[in-house]
């Protein structure tokens, strides 16, 4: 099927979403909205409260562009906050798994494929490293290439700075179940490592949505967090939400900044965003009812 939709002028998309239903009260701000935040972006936001199953996807609601730019807004801050607390947890994980293996295994671990489990992912992965190694501007990178010529490749605490988030998560994934995997698990409150691989995975992947201004709210993820069956610490009472929705994982990154950030404010933050939306949301995002009484959230 050949695409055949027309570019619209602003004024065009204005008269586009009036004809669907949306209420727009004040034309100037829509122009300026528009303008600025593109009509593909705005439909993430307009699209659970469209009929999308009729070609023009009227709208089944009562609402207004006002509300929308509110929606948009709150996505905004509540993605800041969550961008914000991945930075903490991404750093404390980064520096305590380069620590632990570099200890046993020297400065050099992350090129040693005895480390890992599957080779050939090793091997992927290792030349992925060193395409971000390359494109690096980091002075620390360009030192080492200008004063050591062998290894050719930088060091663990080097090279592994300069890696992605999602890199890292995998060859964390692929490394052998060695008395270090076990003592960072147990250093971030988790007895088996699974649990902590996928904690680091679903992290990047919510990283990554954070990083392209995607949205977050009513977002369902393709990676599904796993909680552990019996945390070290206060965990949660009722296990039972959607595992696919951002609540979830937002519990497992609460449990991680109690043990790197005990004083943070992330738990005032989010309730401040929570509070605030423009239509009732938690429920949208996995929250259960009563999810302020649980003592992970308490503390």
């Amino acid at each position: 099927m050949k695409y055949t939709k027309s570019p619209l002028t602003v004024t065009e998309q204005i008269q586009l979403l009036r004809e669907r239903g949306l209420q727009i009260n004040d034309e100037s701000r829509a122009i300026s909205f528009l303008t600025n935040i593109s009509y593909y972006r705005l439909r993430a936001y307009t699209y659970p409260f469209q009929n999308n199953l009729v070609p023009d996807h009227p709208f089944t609601k009562n609402i207004s562009l006002d509300q929308i730019i509110e929606l948009y807004i709150f996505d905004r801050h509540l993605r800041l906050l969550v961008f914000d607390t991945l930075e903490k947890i991404e750093i404390a994980l980064r520096t305590k798994i380069i620590y632990e293996w570099a200890l046993m295994g020297g400065s050099h671990w992350h090129i040693d494929p005895t480390h890992f489990r599957d080779s050939v992912r090793f091997s992927d992965h290792l030349t992925a490293l060193q395409k971000e190694i390359k494109r690096s501007p980091e002075t620390f990178i360009e030192h080492y290439k200008q004063k050591y010529t062998y290894p050719t490749q930088p060091p663990a605490w080097m090279s592994l700075e300069v890696s992605s988030f999602g890199l890292l998560s995998l060859m964390f994934q692929n490394l052998k179940s060695e008395s270090e995997k076990k003592t960072v698990t147990r250093y971030f409150g988790l007895n088996d490592p699974r649990i902590l691989e996928n904690w680091l995975h679903s992290f990047s992947n919510i990283r990554n949505t954070c990083a392209h201004h995607c949205r977050l709210w009513n977002r369902r993820f393709t990676t599904h967090i796993i909680f552990p069956k019996k945390p070290r610490y206060t965990f949660l009472a009722n296990p039972n939400v959607p595992m696919f929705k951002l609540y979830a994982a937002l519990s497992c990154m609460k449990y991680i900044l109690r043990i790197i950030s005990p004083d943070s404010n992330f738990n005032d933050k989010l309730e401040k965003i929570i509070d605030h939306p423009p239509f009732p949301q938690e429920k949208e995002m996995g929250f259960p009812k009563n999810w302020r009484e649980e003592s992970l959230w308490k503390s």
